[in-house]
């Protein structure tokens, strides 16, 4: 059997670029509509261009010179020092012949260079085979390299438009608990006199929305972050909507936003709903989801599936979207390892 000889990919060579993008999304697509792959220029945009909150590479495995596997590796840079995500894909004409190991083991190294020991993977399955992915390839293979479930997530497809008098409904519900707020939405960038409670707030999501048993730590704060983030967004063909609740002294409290592309017409993604803390008990959540939903459909009515995930114990907000009518369609588990 011919060795695989695994290298880093260069991502300004198009031809090396579009044999590591074809396996990542031939991979991606073998088990049906299970994952939710970044299209080809997305992901191109994210390789090329460095940003302050993350160092990211890509490496890729070939036999006689055709890519069969490839892999990205992710290190933030800002915050959670000791930690990485590892992703390896492997072609399905080329599987059970130890290429997605080597290529995994190698991403391992590159990670401990870098002094990083806590290892951060995700994996999708169909949803019929059960919270645990059982027999599930992906789950399976990340098991085997010594690699835990610790969140268990759902994916969800909204079908779009929500009727008019469903949205009016709930948000006529909801609006006597929360009088004392503001809600406010935008599309694009946020306004310059939110971004700093903005920042603050998008940052503690990884904290504050379930984790399970992932070892996670608080995210930095840092509104120059932000608007880079939002320079890639609109480099990748990405467009944000968004919608926020203010307190009395114009703080943000509560957040939601989603996210069109102009690679998948007729499709969104459901991005981060959050409350603060101290704002939680006055129906902020469902407020801000459904001006940001009314939002998407007053704008793009071409827009006709709403995708999203929610962990599986997160029963808060599973009630939310059951509610606008959310049904799941397939699941995700966030595994984690310590090398």
């Amino acid at each position: 059997m011919t060795a695989l000889e695994i290298d880093p990919l260069d991502p300004f060579d198009p031809v090396a670029y579009d044999a590591f993008y074809d396996v990542y999304l031939a991979a991606e697509r073998a088990a049906g509509d299970v994952g939710a792959p970044w299209m080809r220029e997305e992901v191109r945009v994210d390789l090329q261009e460095p940003v302050t909150r993350r160092w990211i590479g890509a490496f890729v495995g070939r036999v006689g010179g055709r890519a069969v596997a490839v892999g990205q590796l992710s290190t933030p840079l800002l915050d959670n020092l000791g930690s990485a995500s590892v992703a390896v894909h492997v072609a399905p004409d080329s599987r059970r012949r130890g290429h997605g190991s080597a290529l995994l083991a190698r991403l391992e190294a590159e990670a401990a260079v870098r002094g990083r020991h806590l290892l951060n993977a995700e994996a999708a399955w169909a949803y019929d085979s059960g919270p645990s992915g059982a027999g599930e390839p992906g789950p399976e293979f990340a098991r085997a390299h010594g690699f835990a479930l610790g969140l268990g997530d759902v994916k969800r497809r909204l079908e779009l438009p929500v009727a008019a008098g469903l949205l009016d409904q709930v948000a006529a519900e909801v609006a006597p608990h929360h009088a004392a707020y503001e809600l406010r939405s935008w599309v694009g960038p946020v306004p310059d006199e939110l971004v700093t409670g903005w920042a603050t707030l998008d940052a503690s999501l990884v904290t504050e929305a379930p984790t399970g048993e992932l070892l996670r730590e608080p995210e930095a704060v840092d509104p120059a972050v932000v608007r880079e983030g939002e320079a890639m967004l609109a480099r990748q063909g990405r467009t944000k909507f968004n919608s926020v609740a203010l307190d009395a002294d114009g703080e943000v409290v509560a957040y939601s936003d989603l996210v069109t592309t102009v690679h998948e017409p007729g499709r969104a993604y459901q991005w981060g709903t959050l409350v603060r803390s101290d704002a939680r008990g006055h129906r902020l959540g469902l407020a801000v989801k459904v001006a940001n939903l009314r939002q998407l459909q007053e704008r793009r009515p071409d827009i006709r599936e709403l995708i999203t995930y929610n962990a599986e114990v997160n029963a808060h907000m599973i009630g939310v979207n059951e509610r606008l009518g959310f049904i799941p369609v397939a699941r995700l588990g966030e595994f984690q390892k310590r090398t």
